[in-house]
């Protein structure tokens, strides 16, 4: 019997996700895919934030590339692993749930597209990203065109598939494949224990207001503006009527809220 690609638990309202391949530098094939269909398919109504991390050094090498080779599919069977595959990355992203990756190593191929379909990323700072699959005469299934291109634009995209490149982890921070750096000199705290600080923090957010934000932002840039001035007036007429709002806004006007500052 095969070991579960992923391992879950729960801290309160948290749901921690770890990928559990890590021999295979938690590479990705149909029966990995298909827990992760399972799990954002399931999410239990208590579960207000996703942490999703990795076991071993390495968050994600991408495809299984050996399970390619073995298979050898033809292009409708290729089309369909496709399908699968966007269909359990648009549930990360699209299912209403904040996400966030906490990333190491290698995020590499299909799992930049994992980690793209997150609405956070915590990088360590032994992070890095590459998209080779020019030099393995293959091609991007998992939505990268869609998802990394819109976080580091087509152009940047082309040129990584193209040479095969490996960007370090400051320069993806500089383009948004990351949006924290830890376990360095400025941010000494481990990934993990960041992506869980953080988690406790969006937790602690409206629901409806968490849900809004991750399922309509995405969507609305894909709009015209005319469209997407109309879904987000509409989506804000839905939030600010919540339930909770009126006593949120009660606490800002009698000073009880937080005050905006830095730091």
């Amino acid at each position: 019997m095969s070991t579960p690609y992923l391992k879950t638990h729960e801290i309160d309202q948290i749901g921690v996700v770890t990928l559990n391949r890590e021999s295979k530098r938690n590479a990705l094939d149909e029966s990995a895919i298909a827990e992760i269909d399972q799990y954002f398919s399931t999410i239990p109504s208590h579960i207000r934030v996703i942490v999703m991390a990795a076991k071993g050094d390495h968050f994600c090498a991408g495809l299984d590339l050996k399970e390619h080779h073995d298979q050898e599919r033809s292009a409708v069977d290729f089309m369909r692993v496709c399908q699968s595959w966007h269909r359990a990355f648009d549930k990360i992203q699209h299912g209403g749930i904040p996400v966030i990756a906490c990333l190491q190593g290698a995020v590499v191929g299909g799992g930049l597209e994992l980690a793209s379909a997150a609405h956070i990323r915590v990088a360590d700072i032994s992070t890095y990203f590459s998209l080779p699959e020019g030099t393995r005469g293959i091609f991007t299934g998992g939505g990268a065109t869609v998802r990394t291109a819109k976080i580091i634009t087509p152009n940047r995209m082309v040129e990584m598939m193209l040479t095969g490149r490996v960007m370090d982890i400051q320069e993806g921070l500089r383009l948004g494949l990351a949006h924290y750096v830890c376990n360095s000199p400025e941010n000494p705290v481990s990934a993990y224990d960041f992506a869980l600080s953080l988690a406790e923090k969006i937790a602690g957010n409206a629901p409806l207001s968490n849900y809004a934000i991750v399922s309509s932002i995405n969507k609305i840039s894909d709009m015209s503006a005319t469209d997407g001035l109309f879904a987000e007036g509409l989506m804000a007429a839905v939030v600010q009527t919540g339930n909770d709002v009126q006593s949120r806004l009660n606490d800002f006007v009698n000073k009880r809220a937080h005050k905006v500052k830095p730091g």
